[in-house]
């Protein structure tokens, strides 16, 4: 073994704390990012069911208008709503970041923590107009 090898491994984390490490907002907004995304694709075959349902006749349009007084119901049109929301937003902050924009350290995590607070601000807005 050389001695750069043997250096890269005394450089290595004996005992990796788990609780101790902090990602930055950049690393947590890609992160949910990706995590909406997944929301949303179960999303949809819940909404495709709905509008099937709602879609089959006056009767069934009816029950699935019934089933939105539910909070169960609501809820889910409102995690819905929320992951759409926020996905729209951090998909907007990566399109800039494509133009080579918000790609420092500081301006990166300026943009995603605005995103943050955007989508809170959306998701409150959501959350009124269900309620």
């Amino acid at each position: 073994m050389e001695l750069s090898e043997q250096n890269v491994k005394n450089q290595r984390p004996v005992n990796l704390d788990l609780q101790t490490i902090r990602f930055p907002a950049t690393a947590i907004a890609s992160i949910v990012h990706r995590i909406s995304g997944v929301i949303m694709l179960f999303a949809i075959a819940i909404l495709l069911y709905l509008l099937n349902a709602s879609l089959a006749s006056s009767q069934s349009f009816a029950e699935v208008q019934a089933w939105f007084s539910s909070p169960v119901v609501k809820f889910v049109i409102w995690g819905t709503l929320t992951a759409l929301g926020y996905h729209l937003l951090a998909g907007i902050r990566h399109l800039v970041m494509d133009t080579g924009r918000w790609e420092e350290l500081d301006s990166g995590a300026a943009s995603a923590k605005a995103v943050f607070v955007l989508a809170a601000i959306l998701s409150v807005l959501a959350g009124a107009w269900l309620w």
